[in-house]
Protein backbone atom coordinates (compact mmCIF):
# COMPACT_ATOMS: atom_id res chain seq x y z
CA UNK A 1 0.00 0.00 0.00
CA UNK A 2 1.91 3.13 -0.99
CA UNK A 3 1.83 5.99 1.47
CA UNK A 4 -0.12 9.16 0.98
CA UNK A 5 1.85 12.70 0.24
CA UNK A 6 0.98 14.62 3.48
CA UNK A 7 0.02 18.48 1.58
CA UNK A 8 1.39 21.04 4.07
CA UNK A 9 -0.75 23.75 3.27
CA UNK A 10 -0.10 27.28 4.05
CA UNK A 11 -1.09 29.09 7.53
CA UNK A 12 -0.10 32.66 6.92
CA UNK A 13 0.90 34.92 4.65
CA UNK A 14 2.60 38.40 5.01
CA UNK A 15 1.19 41.52 4.79
CA UNK A 16 3.29 42.57 1.27
CA UNK A 17 1.89 38.89 -0.14
CA UNK A 18 -1.55 40.00 0.80
CA UNK A 19 -0.95 43.05 -0.96
CA UNK A 20 0.43 41.60 -4.07
CA UNK A 21 -2.41 39.06 -4.09
CA UNK A 22 -4.93 41.59 -3.52
CA UNK A 23 -3.69 44.16 -6.05
CA UNK A 24 -3.42 46.74 -3.12
CA UNK A 25 -0.50 49.12 -1.17
CA UNK A 26 0.51 47.84 2.37
CA UNK A 27 -0.77 50.94 3.45
CA UNK A 28 -4.17 50.40 2.40
CA UNK A 29 -4.71 47.49 4.64
CA UNK A 30 -2.78 48.84 7.47
CA UNK A 31 -5.35 51.51 7.19
CA UNK A 32 -8.21 48.87 6.57
CA UNK A 33 -7.10 47.37 9.56
CA UNK A 34 -7.76 50.90 11.53
CA UNK A 35 -10.96 51.68 10.23
CA UNK A 36 -12.52 47.92 10.00
CA UNK A 37 -11.93 46.79 13.79
CA UNK A 38 -12.85 42.69 12.60
CA UNK A 39 -9.52 43.26 10.62
CA UNK A 40 -7.21 42.17 13.03
CA UNK A 41 -4.12 39.87 11.70
CA UNK A 42 -1.89 38.17 13.99
CA UNK A 43 1.44 39.57 15.19
CA UNK A 44 4.75 38.34 15.79
CA UNK A 45 7.37 39.63 18.00
CA UNK A 46 8.90 41.73 15.81
CA UNK A 47 5.46 43.03 14.99
CA UNK A 48 4.64 42.23 11.35
CA UNK A 49 1.64 41.76 10.79
CA UNK A 50 0.74 37.31 9.74
CA UNK A 51 -2.89 36.98 7.83
CA UNK A 52 -4.97 33.51 7.56
CA UNK A 53 -7.26 33.01 5.27
CA UNK A 54 -9.96 34.05 7.46
CA UNK A 55 -8.45 37.56 7.62
CA UNK A 56 -7.44 37.60 3.55
CA UNK A 57 -11.60 36.41 3.23
CA UNK A 58 -12.41 39.72 5.27
CA UNK A 59 -10.50 41.78 3.05
CA UNK A 60 -11.84 40.69 -0.04
CA UNK A 61 -15.19 41.29 1.14
CA UNK A 62 -14.00 45.48 2.02
CA UNK A 63 -12.14 45.48 -1.23
CA UNK A 64 -15.20 44.29 -2.39
CA UNK A 65 -18.08 46.37 -1.35
CA UNK A 66 -15.49 49.43 -1.07
CA UNK A 67 -13.77 49.10 -4.98
CA UNK A 68 -16.50 47.55 -6.84
CA UNK A 69 -19.99 48.07 -5.08
CA UNK A 70 -18.98 51.79 -4.62
CA UNK A 71 -19.44 51.95 -0.65
CA UNK A 72 -18.24 54.24 1.86
CA UNK A 73 -15.96 53.44 4.81
CA UNK A 74 -19.01 53.59 7.03
CA UNK A 75 -21.56 51.67 4.74
CA UNK A 76 -19.28 48.87 4.30
CA UNK A 77 -19.07 49.35 8.00
CA UNK A 78 -22.30 48.95 8.44
CA UNK A 79 -22.77 46.35 5.72
CA UNK A 80 -20.07 43.74 6.89
CA UNK A 81 -21.97 44.48 10.89
CA UNK A 82 -25.24 42.85 9.32
CA UNK A 83 -22.93 39.72 9.22
CA UNK A 84 -23.81 38.73 5.32
CA UNK A 85 -21.32 38.67 3.18
CA UNK A 86 -22.04 39.98 -0.58
CA UNK A 87 -22.44 36.50 -2.12
CA UNK A 88 -25.19 35.01 0.08
CA UNK A 89 -27.03 38.32 -0.54
CA UNK A 90 -26.25 37.60 -4.65
CA UNK A 91 -27.34 33.88 -4.21
CA UNK A 92 -30.68 35.22 -2.37
CA UNK A 93 -31.57 37.44 -4.93
CA UNK A 94 -31.39 35.43 -7.54
CA UNK A 95 -33.28 32.55 -5.70
CA UNK A 96 -36.06 35.13 -4.81
CA UNK A 97 -36.31 36.18 -8.34
CA UNK A 98 -36.46 32.38 -9.37
CA UNK A 99 -39.20 32.58 -7.44
CA UNK A 100 -41.29 35.51 -8.82
CA UNK A 101 -40.46 34.40 -12.35
CA UNK A 102 -41.70 30.94 -11.74
CA UNK A 103 -45.20 31.97 -10.37
CA UNK A 104 -45.61 34.37 -13.11
CA UNK A 105 -45.34 31.82 -15.92
CA UNK A 106 -47.91 29.71 -13.88
CA UNK A 107 -49.61 32.53 -13.98
CA UNK A 108 -49.40 33.42 -17.78
CA UNK A 109 -50.27 29.55 -18.61
CA UNK A 110 -53.77 29.71 -16.28
CA UNK A 111 -53.95 33.08 -18.13
CA UNK A 112 -53.53 31.41 -21.76
CA UNK A 113 -55.89 28.25 -20.66
CA UNK A 114 -58.78 30.88 -21.56
CA UNK A 115 -60.77 31.17 -18.26
CA UNK A 116 -63.26 33.04 -17.64
CA UNK A 117 -62.78 33.22 -13.64
CA UNK A 118 -60.02 35.11 -12.35
CA UNK A 119 -57.01 32.48 -11.28
CA UNK A 120 -56.25 31.21 -8.42
CA UNK A 121 -52.60 32.75 -8.70
CA UNK A 122 -54.28 36.26 -9.11
CA UNK A 123 -56.35 35.74 -6.71
CA UNK A 124 -53.83 34.80 -4.31
CA UNK A 125 -52.00 37.65 -4.79
CA UNK A 126 -54.57 39.95 -4.74
CA UNK A 127 -55.90 38.98 -1.33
Amino acid sequence: MPLKEKTIERIYWTIGEVAVQLGVNTSLLRYWEKEFGMLRPKRTSKGDRLYTKDDIAKVRDIQHLLKERGFTIQGAKEQLRAGTRPEDRLQEAVKRLSDVRTRLVDLRRELAGGADEVPAALASMTA
